[in-house]
């Protein structure tokens, strides 16, 4: 049998991956690598954003492992679901976010996504094929991936001046200053609630007063909703998204099941779109769909499947709600606490979430990172539940000399 014959190779063929260049590490990743490597037993990480409970831990909630065990004894198969996901799942959440009436409108469509990015992602991708000319208008500062997600959509991205940070005070003037030169059609991104990483709230005049730019310039809000239930409570964290939704004929919500139900590795997500009518709600689905199957074809479903349970269960679904209440009790008296120690910290308080912006430098932070063991990101973002009461002491002696 004659041997198949060899291809001719060109010893000169140029390298495929030439072009790409090299990346910088994600910094959040090398803060961890570094906690990790510490071997100071007192050493506080303030860096990734996740619940920690007094001990320090990330638990894994009561109502989650419940759901978790009727899904062992009763799910039957692990088959695809479809480029939309859990349908239960979308819209039992939905009445969460939107509320029972403005849910079943018809006129809001939704798919399960990985996660919040996901959510996002899957929003970015909508805009570039419904408006590929439209400017995204982002706040300043905001969670890092904001930006990327959507010019690696190919749309274009424009900042506006939102928190200033030496001062701990939310420039919602200057805000809608700079939206003057938003266009007709553009895209403003806006926090539902719990902004990351300020940790700033926005009052209702202020939510009326988006709601009035966006009606005279015609932008088209998206709200990426990821921290409901951690602020004030369900209802009250989900009152600036309905205000929107029910003042607008448009608009899309990106959410996040990861920190209010604890599912962080899980990738729980959802985006919905609000349409001028239940028709054009339609088309918007398909095309939702249609850019699912080709990201990421079907989204997990063991995430979205233990949310449905809960939601699905009375008992499951007060287990779920009195566990959010300990979480967001346990983070606002962090608040209160860290305020209550440093003048320069009374800020703390007024504001909501996990996250706070410190006024310090990046130099600051350093200097706590390597004199007291205390780690946060390099723009002085912490995770204020990554605190506890008995080392709060700790934190701020480190914290005082660099206000």
């Amino acid at each position: 049998m004659t041997a198949p014959a060899q291809l001719d190779r060109n010893p000169v063929a140029p390298d495929a991956f030439a072009a790409l260049t090299a990346q910088p590490a994600d910094a959040l990743l090398g803060l961890i690598a570094l906690y990790r490597a510490d071997p100071r037993a007192d050493k506080i990480d303030l860096g990734v954003g996740v619940f920690r409970d007094d001990e320090g831990a990330t638990p894994v909630m009561r109502s989650v492992k419940a759901a978790e065990a009727v899904l062992l004894r009763e799910q039957t198969t692990k088959a695809y679901l479809g480029a939309e996901g859990d349908a239960a799942y979308t819209d039992l959440l939905a009445a969460i976010v939107f509320g029972e009436k403005l849910a079943g409108s018809g006129r809001i469509t939704g798919v399960q996504t990985p996660g919040g990015t996901g959510a996002l992602r899957l929003g970015a991708e909508l805009l570039a094929r419904a408006r590929p000319a439209a400017t995204v208008w982002i706040g300043t500062p905001t969670w890092p991936n904001h930006g990327p997600i959507f010019t690696e959509a190919g749309l274009p991205v424009r900042s506006h001046r939102f928190y200033d940070v030496p001062t701990a005070m939310l420039d919602f003037e200057a805000m809608l200053e700079d939206l003057q030169q938003a266009a007709p059609g553009d895209i403003l991104l806006l926090h539902g609630c719990c902004h990351n990483p300020s940790g700033v709230a926005l009052s209702q005049e202020h939510w009326a007063a988006i709601v009035d730019l966006c009606e005279r310039k015609g932008l088209l809000p998206f709200v990426d909703l990821a921290y409901q239930g951690l602020g004030d409570g369900l209802e009250e964290d989900a009152a600036a998204t309905r205000t929107l939704i029910s003042a607008l004929p448009s608009a899309m919500v990106a959410y996040s099941c990861d920190k209010n139900f604890g599912l962080y590795r899980e990738r729980v997500g959802a985006l919905w779109v609000q349409a001028h009518a239940p028709s054009t709600a339609a088309i918007v689905r398909g095309n939702m769909l249609s850019l699912a199957r080709s990201l990421w074809s079907m989204p997990p479903d063991h995430g979205a499947a233990i949310v449905r349970t809960i939601l699905e269960h009375d008992d499951l679904r007060a287990d779920w709600s009195a566990e959010l209440t300990d979480m967001r009790l346990r983070i606002n008296a962090l608040r209160q606490a860290v305020a209550s120690t440093h003048v320069g910290l009374d800020f703390i308080a007024r504001q909501r979430g996990m996250f706070a912006m410190l006024p310090i430098s990046s130099d600051a932070v350093a200097a706590m990172r390597e004199g007291n063991g205390i780690y946060m990101a390099g723009n002085g973002r912490i995770n204020i539940a990554g605190l506890t009461l008995q080392n709060i002491s700790t934190f701020v002696a480190g914290l005082a000399p660099h206000l």
